[in-house]
């Protein structure tokens, strides 16, 4: 049954305008979302990508930013058109055992998030104060908890803190950007689509194929129902759906534009950095020693602050996933404190035996690849049923370019595991 818990009063009538005072109030959900896409893992891969192959691989990372504005417009979209979230629409529509085996394949994916937001949080700790790396990541466990207990006081503060720390991750790349020594020219050449083989096609499927990460797809139609009030209806009216809809893609827009501008300031500066210097294979600790050593102490202290407003950011983010995914799909919640346990026991462990902190970084992104289609797939087959999206089905282009992309990242994770595992 279609569902609807947007108010029409509550959305400016120039919500599609370029008027930044009345747009500003609703903006947020996105900008969560976007902090899956700078996360720990993302450094990482744009990091290699261009100390390794310089900039002939920043077309990938547009093209990636592309898809993923598609893939949370359409996230979006369903958790405004119907007021629930995308696991409880898969508990209402699919049978129980796959409603049970989409709910364990989302647990395993919960654990792999934290692992790399806590080891991404614990390096940061270690660069800026010499933490330990185990005591780094319960650190970094503590402070995400924290910033989940804002959620008491409503979604804006948590949003306005996750926004912030969003900043923080685009101010301190981008001036690790501008001390790396960029050549403006041949940043630009890499705008153009190249051929791509051998170690170069595998880190643009690691580009390509882990952008779109399957919590980020759970959560943030989760925090889109009730956005703008629950009392009237608004898409009742096509001009009000158009109202609302302008009004979450200027949301999505903007933060995947910033998202975007991050991964591909990473890559430009590790290209700055790295490239031609033999040092192709990167880890978040060579990476801010090199920028220590071309740049400054300054330059490698911003890289390190924002990789752990990153660390930060992200693993609150991906624990609220985890609620949202076992209130959707089994309507039970468990106490916070426990589910932090159970999701950062691995990270935390893995760092007391001493394991290598980007190899347990690309391990977690192997895991995550696993999850993708299960959280695509039924976002595209839902959001294309009129029975369930009333009239904000999506149009049949819409529905066709969904089912191409969600392919083409299916199809690339898929690669990229084989290639790993290979």
């Amino acid at each position: 049954m279609f569902l609807s818990r947007v108010d029409a009063s509550a959305l400016p009538r120039s919500a599609g305008r370029r008027r930044p005072g009345r747009l500003l109030p609703m903006l947020g959900p996105a900008f969560v979302a976007a902090i899956a896409y700078v996360d720990p893992g993302n450094v990482a891969t744009n990091s290699t990508a261009g100390a390794s192959f310089g900039y002939t691989l920043l077309w990938v990372v547009v093209a990636a930013n592309v898809l993923a504005v598609l893939v949370q417009t359409l996230t979006a979209k369903l958790g405004m058109a119907t007021g629930r979230d995308l696991a409880t629409h898969c508990r209402l529509e699919l049978p129980r055992p796959v409603v049970r085996g989409l709910w364990v394949q989302a647990e395993v994916v919960a654990i792999a998030t934290d692992l790399a937001e806590i080891v991404g949080g614990a390096v940061a700790l270690h660069l800026l104060f010499g933490v330990p790396l185990p005591v780094g990541g319960l650190l970094t466990a503590a402070v995400a908890c924290a910033l989940l207990g804002l959620q008491r006081h409503g979604h804006r503060p948590f949003e306005r803190v996750v926004t912030g720390c969003l900043l923080v991750i685009a101010v301190g790349f981008g001036y690790t950007l501008v001390g790396a020594g960029v050549d403006p020219q041949a940043g630009l050449t890499g705008l153009a689509p190249s051929p791509l083989d051998g170690h170069a096609l595998v880190l643009a499927i690691g580009i390509l194929g882990a952008t779109v990460m399957p919590h980020v797809v759970y959560v943030h139609s989760a925090l889109t129902p009730g956005r703008y009030g629950d009392t009237v209806t608004a898409g009742r009216t096509r001009a009000g759906r158009a109202r609302l809809l302008r009004a979450q893609r200027w949301d999505v827009g903007l933060a995947m534009l910033l998202a975007g501008a991050v991964n591909a300031a990473l890559l430009i500066a590790a290209a700055g950095l790295f490239a031609g210097t033999g040092q192709t294979e990167q880890t978040l600790e060579s990476v801010h020693a090199g920028l220590g050593a071309h740049s400054g102490r300054l330059a490698a202290t911003a890289f390190a602050v924002a990789l752990l407003a990153s660390g930060f950011a992200a693993s609150s983010v991906g624990t609220h996933a985890g609620q949202v995914v076992m209130a959707g799909f089994l309507r039970r919640r468990v106490p916070l404190l426990l589910r932090r346990t159970i999701t950062v026991a691995p990270a935390v462990g893995l760092l007391a035996v001493g394991a290598d902190p980007t190899a347990a970084l690309v391990w977690s992104q192997v895991v995550l690849s696993f999850g993708i289609p299960f959280a695509l797939v039924p976002l595209v087959w839902l959001t294309a049923r009129r029975s369930v999206m009333g009239p904000w089905v999506n149009r049949w282009t819409t529905t066709a370019a969904a089912c191409a992309v969600t392919a083409v990242v299916t199809g690339l994770n898929g690669w990229l595991v084989l290639d790993l595992l290979g």
